[in-house]
């Protein structure tokens, strides 16, 4: 993996004989967006005095009622979930953090509650937080038989709690993982018998629990669930009306984005490749969408656009010929290799050295020195000397029609995968808070990076692999797996599933304090695994965008929240 690769020298025929060799050809549908946000390019909606005055009002009655609720713990907890699951707690960190400190002195003391929905909520914004709370909490809610009690059935909003609990589990934790069998199986037989407004956060909870969703999707989905009977109207309308706020930036950053991306005009010069530039903005958008780091979603938007293209370059177009002498060129990392390309290869590669240029520039006018030794430390040391060999090495078991062990499949897929270079490159639109330090622990591959990198793999590879046969495409993990042990394609989905559950165990293990980095640092990482969660749940939905993501996309980059 890393020796460099040999190839000879020589100029490449012209384009048009090169058009003419037999290639591989996935079909992707074009961009379902093309320029519909250029528009947003020109048009800047001022927010006018009295909208800017009411958001400060609003504002501040919110963080009233956190203080005003101190001496009342289980509103306090109740109002916190509120302000999360409605998308504003960025604005309520300080005072949240308090409230949560306050409440984790409490809970060490010993606890005779009964009330499952306090117990659990309780567990989980503590785990949320970072805390180290003890699961044996639960032990509480069990009979003599050490089974949960058949009573806690009736009590749905408690079920609902401990089943988002469960999901901040970490290995080891045998009682969440009975707990969450438990709640499972009653809950999806309570909303076929409900039709309630919290039967609807069932129904949520079960395709989606709150530790896999992503911020801005899950208030989007909240506010029809609130509206119906929610009394905190103040909290609701201040939630929207950042909701609204917020879009008009992202609009905004879209559009620029877009406008970016229509000059490169990949479309027409490099047609094979997915139009998805949208789609990794909103990609992005999961990872970080809070106002001050506009910056970090501009580099890593633009990052995962230019790997996107990259990777189909290696598994849908190129020959083995030509990916040789690709492979060098990039790890060269010098624009005099491009002579050495074919047209195609050319455009690209331009365009990637331009983007990485104009990246270093804005990290050094942050006057982040390390952050410029650091974004070309990611292209050096992960896009050169990694992630185009561990494409190439794929490409090379393509054309050998060569099926791997799964081990040795995934020691390379997991580089493929591109979510190590992207927790990196991450860390570029964090600001301060991403020390030297910071980025020193992020390239040495901590546990939760890799767990995160395992997620997307395999829930890729689970969703994808079928299509991706049938065209043509490097063996998957799915693949790799039956051919080792003889199994069925149902039993390989199942050990993976499996095996994505232990890997988010280790995410949530990761995030339990004391944390090597601070907090906002690893939730980048968590986002990273959301989205893939959110993507690649119930189909491709990067590459197929026309079904799921359009709708997703349009709730939260078209569509105001009606107030």
């Amino acid at each position: 993996m890393d020796t460099y690769v040999q190839v000879s020298s020589g100029p490449f025929p012209s384009q048009n004989v090169m058009s003419e060799l037999p290639r591989r050809t996935a079909n992707f549908h074009p961009s379902i967006w093309k320029y519909h946000f250029l528009e947003h390019a020109s048009v800047h909606e001022k927010i006018d005095a009295g909208m800017e005055e009411q958001f400060k009002q609003l504002k501040e009655q919110v963080r009233g009622m956190l203080v005003a609720a101190a001496d009342k713990p289980s509103e306090q907890l109740n109002l916190i979930n509120d302000i999360q699951r409605l998308g504003v707690s960025y604005h309520f960190e300080s005072e949240i953090d308090a409230v949560l400190q306050q409440v984790f002195d409490i809970a060490r003391e010993p606890d005779h509650t009964d009330d499952l929905h306090t117990v659990a909520l309780r567990f989980r914004l503590l785990r949320q937080q970072g805390y180290q709370v003890p699961c044996g909490v639960f032990e509480n809610f069990k009979d003599k038989e050490g089974k949960f009690k058949d009573s806690l059935v009736s009590d749905l909003r408690g079920m609902l709690s401990l089943y988002e609990a469960t999901h901040l589990r970490v290995r080891g934790e045998d009682v969440l993982d009975e707990a969450l069998k438990f709640t499972t199986t009653h809950l999806e037989f309570a909303i076929t018998q409900e039709n309630t407004p919290l039967a609807a956060q069932v129904a949520r909870a079960l395709k989606r629990p709150i530790r896999k969703g992503l911020t801005r999707v899950e208030a989007r989905h909240n506010f029809s669930i609130y509206d119906k009977d929610y009394q905190n109207k103040v909290l609701l309308s201040f939630a929207k009306l950042d909701f609204n706020l917020l879009q008009k930036m992202h609009q905004k950053e879209v559009s620029n984005i877009t406008r970016w991306w229509k000059d490169l005009n990949f479309a027409e010069k490099l047609p094979f490749a997915r139009d998805r530039v949208v789609e990794c903005y909103f990609w992005i958008l999961g990872v970080y969408f809070e106002p001050q780091y506009e910056l970090g979603r501009r580099i890593m938007t633009k990052t995962i656009a230019m790997l996107s293209v990259l990777d189909d370059i290696y598994d849908v177009y190129g020959t083995l010929e030509e990916l040789t002498v690709f492979t060098e060129a990039i790890q060269r990392w010098d624009t005099d290799a491009l002579d050495q390309l074919p047209e195609y290869m050319k455009i690209y590669y331009k365009s990637l050295f331009d983007v990485y240029n104009e990246i270093e520039e804005e990290m050094a006018g942050e006057g982040r020195s390390y952050c410029v030794h650091y974004a070309k430390a990611a292209v050096r040391l992960l896009l050169l000397k990694q992630l185009v060999r561990a494409f190439f090495e794929e490409a090379k078991w393509f054309n050998k029609g060569y099926i791997p062990n799964l081990e040795e499949y995934m020691q390379v897929a997991l580089v493929s995968g591109a979510y190590k270079m992207l927790t990196i490159t991450s860390f570029l639109g964090m600001g301060d808070l991403a020390t030297k330090g910071s980025f020193d622990w992020v390239t040495n591959d901590p546990l939760i990076g890799r767990a995160s990198s395992v997620i997307c793999r395999l829930m890729d590879d689970i969703v994808g692999h079928e299509f991706e046969q049938e065209r043509g495409h490097v063996a998957s993990a799915v693949e790799c797996y039956m051919k080792q042990h003889g199994c069925s394609k149902e039993e390989t989905y199942a050990e993976f599933q499996k095996e994505v559950t232990n890997a988010w165990k280790d995410v949530n293990q990761e995030c339990l304090r004391p944390t090597v980095v601070p907090m906002p640092l690893l939730t980048r990482i968590v986002n990273l695994a959301r989205v893939i969660d959110l993507l690649y749940k119930d189909g491709d939905g990067y590459t197929n965008s026309k079904t799921f993501v359009k709708e997703l996309i349009t709730s939260i980059l078209v569509d105001p929240v009606s107030m």
